[in-house]
């Protein structure tokens, strides 16, 4: 052959799928197969598999393990002549490894192969059975084992059997399997085995007949005493043949392991006896059992020891599982095991995930089992422990879609057959897709792949795994629109009853109601209607996942009732991926801000993400613009200032929606996990928006009462948590207001009409309206509520030259410009700055009052009857104890640390840290009491509609805000632990820095 030409043979063997084709042509040239090498039916089999290179590796292997050379030459023989073991044997060589290992251990194994009699197609427990009956040891058995899997394998590759024909094949061998080693176990103390009875109980996948290539195979084990035996002898004596059953199947040994026994499903788990009576397991699942127990229970199956007992065990917990959706506690148990599983996967292997992962197996098996607890115990033909007679008991019944049950069936069953042949390869339990270019090339093709094998898994994958994620919440409420929908003659639909305990179920304390607002959603045939109809089961799914899904329906409704017939709002919830999920979120997250938006419901195009959409809260400039251009065009003082409320009002609205739709997450947008930063939004947010409305509200009064220029100089001033951008939603806003006579204007007539100014600013502000009051308190001014309202520069330079208390130094270190004359805004701060950083700082004195006055507040100002250390504000490590410990610093080094001089908590308590006042370790634990508390004050707003200090005492609103702080359902007593936990922690800091600093 000239230099640098290819052979026809390798050329062949890249055509037939080689990868390494000098190494191949190297093994076809070896003396194992000389005989055959130039066979074409062989190299088109070898072309055939999933890895024919790995398969004529295996197959070389094989032959070199042949006992002699007869023994090749009858393999070689029967290879050549019999197609079906042509297929088999080298479909196995190509899809698994560990298999080819078990071939060249034992290299006669080939032969259970060769038959292809019909019974071998299909065979069960009796025909495993047999396979293992001659292994009179753990050894023997494994080898067995392996030997029947074999089959299972070769008939899998090959085709010869579907998923679910492979998969109840491996449980009926773990059948065999497990009855086998409990007969070694018995043999081997046949004392044991005479005192007891011993019923072993398949769960999990083996129990529903369904079992995977390599996976634990869970188990509970039932005993009871033989004739008039000790009970407890019985038992240690059950216990004793469980525990060596399961190290049979499970130590590994020469030849390896078979697979783990788990029976960790047994009440009590772990910390439960492994063996236990009849009665013993039913008084359990009648008093102490969850939810996840009965959902477990689904699968339960005798399949070995005593069956007679195994089957009065599935008698006896049978009628507890199917009164499991009856429990007071089934729809919290259930609303945690819908957010299961993702955030305890590694980062790094979530995109990996074909079990637990986003649109993975574990998302059809639990809706599956869902709706199967739900509807069961009225409709016996759902009770089934395999998952896809399941799926297709339910679509028959109607309480699944037909076509949606279809979708899912034919992607649950490409995800189990990947599943499959990744365990294949090396049996070993896994359930992460491969990351190699090599091992993603052999799935694919073991899955019908063979264009573009890589390519083509990676489509295929990602598109069955969206099928799921876009089905699975929806197989719940779908049938619910179809059963209050027109359908077609001879569909099945949800009866009334049916469609009431699903939706109570799901978390809906009114399911009534609901379906009434779903059937004015959703009946007819308008387009409106079947708009909604195909947004209606993912809502209604978000619904769910809040702590009042009958809210958000209801608010819902409202929403679309009121913009039903403009057709830019379903088209936006139809078309903006964000857009509805957002919505979804705000409307059920409590009730601030579904009031903001029924005021005004086209505000709704914020939650897209669009040209007019954005939650990303709007700076001052661009407010204070939109607002003062507003004032402008309006004619009277009252239209300006509506105009000006109204934009608060949307705006507020976008900061709550971005506040929940930050907390909740959605699938665009996951949690934000710096909770400071969401602290900081919502302050910003809200007090520059505060800031802008003032600025209107100033002009439109001026404006109206003295054209363009009022006689005085006037400037409001921010106060408290307003001039420290901390405002939260249900705020006042402290403020000092200040003027200055202009040239040549009587301080008479300036001072009165300053008055003018701030009385008509606080009544056009309050004047009830469709959108929410803004309240301006200036109860920090010199004198308290005694004093005038408004007062001069030089008033207040006199003031405060001779009367300051040092809790108005304190006051003033929020004091900052928010509206008005900035010139004039400006020397105010000049003046104050020397009280508030005072120069050599604080006398001990001054320390002393301080203090006097903080613990003063402590006991006189606490609510009675209101636990104080859940006290948001005045509450021990609440948001006072923080802030009067910065501002103590603040007055102390202000002057000598510039960093100190901000009205920012926040902000100071980092300067302070930076400035070596306080440690790293007791800033974060500051800065974390500061704004968890914050957090859940702005919850209490969002929740109830009105502000509050404490916690809510109605449990649907707890819940609500343990939502909004990321505590799934039935965590609220974890929320409340860890701000108790949080709060005594910086009392500490407190204590230490404020108190005895």
């Amino acid at each position: 052959m000239a230099p640098g030409r290819r052979s026809s043979t390798f050329t062949r063997l890249l055509r037939h799928g080689f990868t390494d084709p000098s190494a191949a042509e190297r093994l076809l040239d070896g003396p194992e197969l000389s005989p055959v090498r130039s066979d074409p039916f062989l190299l088109e089999a070898l072309g055939g598999t999933a890895d024919p290179d790995l398969a004529l590796r295996g197959l070389v292997r094989l032959l070199e393990a042949q006992p002699g050379h007869t023994a090749r030459r009858e393999l070689l023989d029967t290879l050549i002549a019999a197609k079906p073991l042509r297929d088999r044997l080298l479909g196995v060589l190509g899809a698994s490894a560990a298999l080819a290992d078990h071939l060249a251990r034992h290299p006669r194994d080939w032969e259970a192969l060769v038959t292809y009699e019909p019974r071998d197609l299909h065979p069960g427990v009796e025909e495993f059975e047999r396979g293992l009956s001659e292994a009179t040891d753990p050894v023997l058995l494994r080898v067995a084992y392996r030997r029947c899997l074999l089959s299972i394998a070769a008939r899998d590759v090959c085709g010869t059997t579907d998923l679910a024909e492979t998969a109840a094949e491996l449980a009926d061998l773990a059948t065999a399997t497990l009855r086998a080693a409990l007969g070694l176990a018995r043999a081997a103390a046949p004392d044991d085995a005479a005192l007891c009875r011993l019923a072993v109980i398949a769960m999990g996948k083996c129990g529903g007949h369904e079992l995977n290539y390599v996976s634990d195979v869970d188990v509970i084990f039932v005993g009871e005493a033989v004739g008039g035996a000790d009970e407890g002898k019985a038992l240690r004596a059950a216990t004793k043949l469980a525990s060596h059953m399961m190290r049979i199947c499970s130590e590994t040994t020469v030849e390896g392991s078979i697979w783990p026994v788990d029976a960790n499903l047994r009440p009590e788990g772990r910390n439960g006896p492994l063996v236990r009576t009849l009665s013993s397991h039913v008084a359990y699942y009648q008093r102490w059992a969850k939810t996840w127990e009965f959902q477990a229970l689904l699968k339960a199956r005798p399949v070995a020891g005593d069956l007679e007992l195994g089957a009065e065990y599935v008698a006896a917990v049978e009628p507890l599982v199917w009164k499991a959706a009856e429990r007071e506690n089934f729809v919290t148990d259930v609303q945690k095991m819908r957010r299961r599983v993702v955030e305890n996967i590694p980062a790094a292997e979530v995109e990996r995930e074909l079990k637990l992962g986003p649109g993975g197996l574990r998302d059809v098996e639990f809706a599956v089992q869902l709706l199967q607890l739900v509807h069961g115990r009225a409709d016996v033909s759902l009770r089934s422990g395999t998952t896809l007679d399941a799926l297709q008991a339910l679509a028959a019944g109607g309480y699944v879609g037909r076509a949606d049950a279809e979708q899912l069936d034919v992607a649950y069953r490409f995800l189990r057959s990947m599943e499959h042949r990744i365990q294949l390869y090396r049996l070993r339990r896994t359930h992460l897709v491969p990351e190699g270019e090599a091992d993603l090339r052999r799935l694919g093709r073991s899955l019908g792949l063979r264009t573009d094998p890589v390519v083509e898994l990676g489509r295929e994958w990602k598109r069955h795994a969206a099928v799921v994620r876009r089905l699975h919440e929806k197989l719940f409420y779908r049938p619910l629109l179809d059963a209050v929908a027109q359908l077609a003659p001879g569909e099945s639909r949800l009866s009334p009853e049916a469609a009431r305990e699903r939706l109570v179920a799901l978390g809906y304390a009114d399911p009534a109601s609901a379906l009434r607002h779903l059937e004015a959603l959703a009946s007819g045939v308008s387009r409106k209607a079947a708009i909604q109809r195909t947004l209606l089961p993912v809502l209604l799914g978000w619904f769910a996942d809040s702590a009042d899904p009958d809210a958000g329906l209801l608010n819902f409704r409202k929403v679309s009732d009121a913009l039903g017939k403009t057709p830019w709002y379903l088209r936006l919830l139809r078309d903006e991926g964000a857009a509805a999920e957002n919505l979804a979120r705000v409307l059920s997250a409590g009730r601030l801000a579904p009031d903001l938006l029924m005021r005004a419901p086209e505000a709704v195009a914020l939650l897209g993400d669009g040209d007019g959409g954005g939650l990303e809260p709007r700076g001052r400039a661009q407010l204070e613009q939109e607002i003062l251009a507003a004032v402008g065009r309006a004619e009277g003082v009252v239209q300006a200032v509506t105009a000006a409320r109204g934009v608060r009002r949307r705006e507020l609205f976008r900061t709550a929606a971005a506040d929940i739709v930050g907390s909740y997450g959605t699938e665009a947008q996951p949690v934000e996990a710096d909770q400071g930063a969401l602290v900081d939004l919502v302050g910003g947010a809200v007090s520059d928006l505060t800031a802008a409305t003032l600025a209107g509200t100033l002009r439109a009064v001026v404006r109206e009462g003295w054209g363009d220029t009022l006689p005085t100089c006037f400037a409001v001033v921010g106060m408290g948590r307003f001039g420290g951008h901390e405002l939260g939603y249900g705020s006042d806003a402290d403020v000092l207001f200040v003027h200055e006579p202009r040239d040549g204007v009587d301080e008479r007539e300036a001072a009165d009409a300053a008055n003018k100014v701030v009385s008509e600013m606080r009544r056009l502000l309050q004047i009830p309206s469709a959108d929410p009051p803004l309240l301006v308190d200036a109860d920090l001014r010199p004198e308290g509520k005694s004093g005038p309202l408004v007062r001069s520069l030089k008033s207040y330079e006199a003031y405060y030259r001779r009367w300051s208390l040092v809790w108005e130094s304190q006051a003033l270190l929020r004091a900052e410009l928010v509206a008005g004359d900035e010139e004039l805004g400006r020397r105010f701060i000049e003046l104050v700055d020397p009280l508030r950083y005072p120069v050599g700082g604080l006398g001990d004195d001054a320390v002393r009052e301080i203090r006097r006055l903080k613990a003063r507040m402590e006991t006189e100002r606490m609510p009675r009857g209101v636990d104080p250390k859940l006290h948001t504000k005045l509450g021990p490590g609440g948001l006072s104890d923080v802030e009067w410990t910065v501002q103590l610093l603040q007055m102390r080094h202000g002057s000598t640390e510039p960093g100190l001089r901000t009205t920012r908590t926040r902000k100071a308590l980092a300067a302070a840290c930076a400035a070596g006042l306080i440690s790293a370790e007791d800033a974060s634990t500051l800065d974390e009491a500061w704004v968890l508390a914050t957090r859940v004050r702005n919850a209490v707003m969002l929740v109830r509609g009105r502000a509050g200090d404490t916690f809510p005492s109605d449990p649907r609103e707890l819940v609500a805000v343990g939502r909004y702080l990321g505590y799934g359902p039935g965590r609220v007593g974890d929320m409340l632990d860890d701000y108790r936990r949080t709060a005594r922690r910086a009392r500490g800091v407190v204590d230490e820095l404020f108190y005895a600093g």
